[in-house]
């Protein structure tokens, strides 16, 4: 299964409530293949990650058009300039996400030859102690071979949750990179506004 990651940026925060309104009343089955959404906000920087997720790489591209044309719907103000569209392959999909409602997204970069092992360690070693953080609701794994790019995304209960995961998840981070041969790109916050259709997404 695979994901595109669309980030976008500069929108008007002051539309947010808005803009997640129309995300979630548009749903994955605006396009064909879906088959499901996950809508990352940050309020105040303006910011947000749409991950939808797909069988194959063909029906993402197959997708395309429909993409396009969704973004008709939206004024520029509401959605913001569209930063990057990525593709990576779904390698880890637990927990139950439609209960999520903050994540937290940290990017590792390495060799791509380094990422199937980079994604055994993370789910043998780092995923069974993030599992008995407080609040933690699940986790994905997308990975760019291509790049050598593995995004990590955990999901919580609540934006309390992710807060006082902090210091754990810090330490975790620090030895998944360690112990894959990575560096850490970026950490990012977000609120989980929408989560839709997502029982049938596996990794």
């Amino acid at each position: 299964m695979h994901a595109r990651v669309a980030s976008f940026e500069g929108r008007d925060p002051s539309l947010t409530d808005e803009l997640i309104q129309r995300v979630r009343d548009q749903g994955p089955s605006s396009v064909p293949d879906a088959k499901g959404f996950l809508g990352l906000f940050d309020r105040e920087r303006g910011t947000a990650l749409g991950i939808t997720f797909f069988d194959s790489e063909e029906a993402i591209r197959n997708s395309e058009q429909a993409f396009e044309d969704m973004a008709q719907d939206f004024p520029a103000e509401m959605r913001g300039r569209r930063s990057s569209v990525e593709v990576s392959e779904v390698t880890i999909f637990e927990g139950d996400a439609e209960r999520a409602k903050a994540a937290r997204v940290s990017s590792l970069e390495g060799s791509p030859d380094s990422i199937d092992d980079s994604v055994s360690k993370v789910r043998a070693e780092t995923l069974p102690k993030v599992r008995e953080l407080d609040g933690n609701v699940g986790a994905i794994g997308l990975a760019d071979r291509k790049s050598g790019r593995f995004t990590i995304i955990t999901l919580w209960e609540s934006g309390d949750a992710l807060r006082k995961s902090e210091q754990q998840a810090d330490r975790l981070r620090e030895q998944a990179a360690q112990s894959g041969g990575q560096r850490i790109a970026r950490v990012d916050r977000y609120e989980v506004a929408v989560a839709q259709e997502l029982s049938g997404v596996r990794a």
